[in-house]
């Protein structure tokens, strides 16, 4: 079986693609080193819990145990994101650590430990575009532990939310005014006076709701109504006789 399956304190494939070394300088560092990279952590993962978790695997009873934690931080926010750089005192340590450690869970999240050649300053910094790690700028999936949707996911899913409210405002408003012209339509309409066969059927209804004596009164305006036109048209006639009549004009 050793043919098939890989030692577990074999040494880690990790690479810091970043580092000025050579492979084979790399090599030779990580055979040494006494520090672990870990990665997939939750981004609420706290220090006291990773101090919980890999001092399992100490022996500070012969001069080990872990030197220091170093959590990986996002370049922007200065807040957790994800990973971390765990120190020991012997090559051994880390060694067992990477063993025993390597994919188990820790806050529901199986996690990632490997051998670094060495933390430098400046490495507990994200490398992403958006101050936290590569991984996370392309991550489809929804992950709460990891912040929820990846960098560029979130941008879209903000762009698609701002133009949903931008569609929902300007329906609203078209509504809002849809139900002002209406009221004022409304409004024109009821000040309109009917006409024909409508005329007719408003006047009987408003005399036979307000009784006799509106009637009378409708009748009387009625018939003043048509003797001010008759007597306009009889001074129109009278006018336009003076204008022909040449004793007029003298």
């Amino acid at each position: 079986m050793s043919h098939i399956v890989e030692h577990l304190n074999a040494p880690s494939s990790y690479r810091d693609s970043r580092a000025r070394s050579s492979a084979h300088e790399q090599q030779m560092a990580l055979a040494q080193s006494a520090t672990l990279y870990i990665g997939n952590l939750s981004f609420y993962t706290t220090e006291e819990q990773m101090y919980e978790l890999f001092a399992r695997v100490t022996n500070v009873t012969g001069g080990g145990g872990i030197k220091r934690i170093i959590m990986g931080l996002d370049r922007n926010t200065k807040t957790p994101c994800g990973f971390a750089f765990v120190e020991f005192y012997t090559h051994d340590e880390a060694v067992d650590c990477m063993r025993f450690v390597s994919g188990t869970k820790l806050d529901e999240r199986v996690i990632r430990c490997d051998l670094d050649p060495g933390y430098r300053d400046g490495r507990q910094y994200g490398r992403g575009r958006s101050g936290g790690q590569v991984r996370d700028e392309y991550r489809q999936e929804y992950d709460a532990g990891r912040g929820g949707w990846g960098h560029n996911r979130m941008r879209e899913e903000e762009e698609r939310k701002r133009i949903e409210e931008q569609q929902k405002r300007e329906s609203e408003r078209h509504e809002r005014r849809e139900e002002v012209y209406q009221e004022s339509q409304g409004a024109i309409d009821a000040h309109k006076a009917p006409a024909g066969a409508d005329a007719e059927y408003y006047e009987t209804e408003r005399s036979q709701r307000a009784g006799p004596e509106a009637t009378m009164d409708d009748t009387a305006m009625s018939a003043k109504r048509q003797r001010d036109e008759d007597d306009y048209a009889d001074a129109a006639a009278h006018d336009s006789s003076d204008a022909k009549n040449p004793r007029t004009e003298e």
